[in-house]
């Protein structure tokens, strides 16, 4: 039987609990925020997420403590990060890579439900890149001769299953080409291109310093529209190519976060995102601003998880 006195004492708990959950929310931050970097310190992500932090701590009230966790292909981080508590204290950037690599391992994580979506903030430059000597000018020409020549031309990437060699894999099969993937870490595969050991790299900026110095050409980008710091440089849908190669990162935490405190995360680094010196941070390494509201960014890795699915099964990916 139900008593009067536990009824009255079950209801005390109930409504000391969403005040508690209330007043947390109203008070929201009262300590430091982690965001959980999934790449290695000194990277281009790292250092343009450091900028952002640094840049939202005035908005937000408290510090902003990176943490890098990088490995497993990007999704340590959001494995790490699905496991806290959703009080808003513990944040996480994810890639289009997390996405796709929950879609060909176990993962401690379903990118669709697991996490709560603040902000998109900014993307990569990919691209294909050549020795400044090759003898390819534009990229049509490029495809003509991996056409004709089947099997010869050799292309580097940051490792299996990366951005970069879905990239050319999905070139490939749209264009009937056949060409070699030869798999690297970090930069090496910048090092092998300007050593004469393959033929060209498709990864992000990384790149950049080398076409900028003249020893690299960049033949194609893969955004949806041409980039700032190469306006003269089509892209791959105005090469003939109909596909946008990007690769888009944001702030995310854990599910079930206080929609008050997403407003607060959300308004402190959408500031942050404006200031002058995160604006200098991306340009430093060739991103650009991709600005995604909390709503319309859960909604775009929505659609992005469906893609990812769609290449997998098209590419017939496999975990390497």
């Amino acid at each position: 039987m139900i008593t009067r006195r536990s009824f009255t004492w079950g209801t005390a708990i109930t409504w000391f609990g969403l005040t508690a959950d209330a007043a947390s929310a109203q008070d929201f931050p009262a300590r430091p925020v982690t965001l959980i970097v999934a790449v290695q310190a000194g990277t281009s992500a790292d250092a343009c997420l450091r900028a952002l932090a640094a840049a939202t701590e005035k908005h937000l009230g408290r510090p902003i403590i990176i943490e890098n966790r990088a490995g497993a292909s990007t999704t340590l981080a959001p494995q790490m990060a699905a496991r806290t508590s959703a009080d808003g204290y513990t944040l996480v950037q994810i890639g289009r890579t997390a996405l796709r690599f929950s879609l060909l391992r176990k993962t401690a994580y379903d990118p669709a439900i697991d996490f709560t979506y603040i902000i998109a903030v900014t993307g990569y430059t990919y691209g294909v890149v050549v020795k400044s000597d090759a003898p390819w000018k534009t990229f049509q020409e490029f495809l003509a001769d991996a056409k004709a020549n089947p099997g010869k031309i050799t292309y580097g990437t940051g490792g299996p299953n990366t951005n970069g060699h879905i990239l050319m894999e999905r070139i490939a099969k749209q264009q009937g080409i056949k060409w070699v993937h030869i798999p690297f870490k970090g930069g090496d595969a910048t090092n092998a291109l300007l050593g004469g050991h393959i033929h060209a790299q498709a990864d992000p900026a990384g790149w950049a310093p080398q076409v900028k110095a003249g020893n690299l050409r960049l033949l194609v980008t893969g955004g949806a529209s041409r980039t700032k710091s190469w306006p003269t440089v089509p892209t791959l849908q105005e090469t003939g190519i109909d596909w946008v190669a990007s690769s888009v990162y944001g702030i995310a935490g854990p599910k079930g976060m206080d929609p008050k405190i997403v407003k607060v995360l959300h308004e402190a680094f959408r500031k942050g995102m404006e200031d002058p010196s995160f604006i200098k941070a991306i340009a430093q390494f060739d991103q650009e601003l991709f600005y995604l509201n909390s709503a319309d960014y859960h909604d775009f890795v929505i659609k992005q998880i469906a893609e990812e699915k769609r290449l997998v099964d098209e590419l017939r990916l496999k975990d390497e």
